[in-house]
């Protein structure tokens, strides 16, 4: 699901004044607040929502990248990149105190919660997502694919510290270490990440030339995929630990996998069984016969009963797609349409009249239903 707008989330223009901003945040920090609406999921996404929009346009440097590249600017990959918020604890060491040490929070019950916290935690690094198409027939076996991908990996030359390397990074003057600084609005107060050292509680003095300081590097890739036998189109496979690098310490993300598969011209697919629609002719209906069908796998014999109508649906039993996660295979469903045939030899003609004089003595039990029903509307 692609993401709303920073701007339209805090409810200001694009070129709203930092001051602007603050407002509008605090704004919905105290309607949303998960002290104010305890319970309330809905409450707590647009909490979350709003401090990561305002995690990018507090700062200078995210929100010159937002403005440039939009989402994808600070979803990382670029240096200075990351909403800086990814789950709802980093959000309350962030902001949780708008209502500490105030009226509100004693009301609320959140008292001081995130006072002693101190600088940010290592965060897991952010998910990337691909897609892979398949033709219709790769299902019907475990396969391998190879993508091609581009990922913000960890700076080997200062191992993710940003620091050239044989220096270390020095506590921010700004913070202290502690990664947060506190301000005055009115007359609650707020935790908010350090501007000057993004909430690590540190800064660096001679950057890493390789980096230059960010602490990753982009880097392209080949991952190869397990897709499973019975995929289906619009599946996502997750492969663990293939995203972006974390911070140092933490996990890597996850790559999300979006599933394609290709339509066929003449196979449909419903879960694991596979649909077909085959004509045969007046004969084979009337007569019976042993006709052949292609199959995902090649060919297979198709008994057609003698008397058969068309749209009759036959099965062959085990001509369908694995079934994921599961045992067995579906089945190929074969709906037989009886073709008419549109040019006739004077021969033909003259059986099939000699098969129409036949008709009226050998009536089957469809027809003389229908003629009865039509006697009685006649009969009106």
């Amino acid at each position: 699901m692609a993401k709303r707008d920073y701007y339209e989330i805090l409810g200001v223009e694009k070129n709203a004044s930092p001051d602007e901003i603050k407002k509008a945040y605090h704004k919905l920090a105290l309607k949303y607040h998960p002290d104010r609406n305890q319970g309330d999921k809905e409450a707590e996404a647009k909490f979350k929502e709003a401090a990561e929009a305002y995690g990018v346009l507090s700062d200078e440097g995210k929100r010159r990248n937002y403005d440039q590249f939009g989402h994808a600017g600070v979803d990382g990959g670029f240096p200075g990149g990351g909403a800086g918020f990814t789950n709802v604890e980093d959000i309350f060491s962030a902001f949780g105190d708008i209502f500490g040490g105030s009226v509100f929070g004693d009301f609320f019950g959140g008292g001081s919660r995130g006072a002693s916290r101190g600088r940010r935690r290592a965060r897991k690094g952010a998910s990337l997502r691909c897609s892979v198409e398949l033709d219709f027939s790769d299902p019907i076996e475990p396969i391998e694919k190879t993508i091609e991908l581009r990922r913000g990996e960890l700076c080997e030359a200062c191992h993710g510290s940003g620091a050239k390397p044989g220096t270390k990074p020095s506590t921010c003057g700004t913070c202290g270490g502690a990664g947060a600084v506190m301000s005055s609005a009115g007359f609650f107060q707020m935790r908010s990440t350090c501007p000057q050292c993004g909430g690590t509680g540190e800064t660096i003095s001679d950057p890493c030339g390789t980096c230059r300081g960010a602490g990753r590097v982009v880097k392209a890739r080949e991952i190869k995929i397990k897709i499973p036998a019975g995929i289906e189109d619009g599946i996502t496979l997750r492969v663990a630990g293939e995203g972006e690098s974390g911070d140092p310490g933490a996990e890597a993300g996850d790559l999300l996998c979006d599933v394609r598969i290709r339509p066929h011209p003449v196979f449909k697919r419903a879960e694991a069984d596979v649909f077909l629609v085959v004509p045969i002719s007046f004969a084979q209906a009337a007569l019976g016969a042993s006709i052949e069908v292609p199959t995902l796998r090649g060919k297979a014999e198709l008994k057609v009963p003698r008397g058969t109508q068309s749209q009759t649906v036959l099965r062959l039993k085990g001509e369908g797609f694995p079934k994921l996660g599961g045992y067995g295979k579906g089945d190929q469903l074969v709906e037989v349409v009886v073709e008419v045939p549109r040019k006739l030899t004077k021969e033909q003609e003259k059986l099939l009249r000699q098969f129409a004089e036949t008709e009226d003595q050998n009536v089957t039990p469809e027809r003389q239903s229908f003629l009865d029903m039509m006697k009685k509307l006649l009969k009106r």
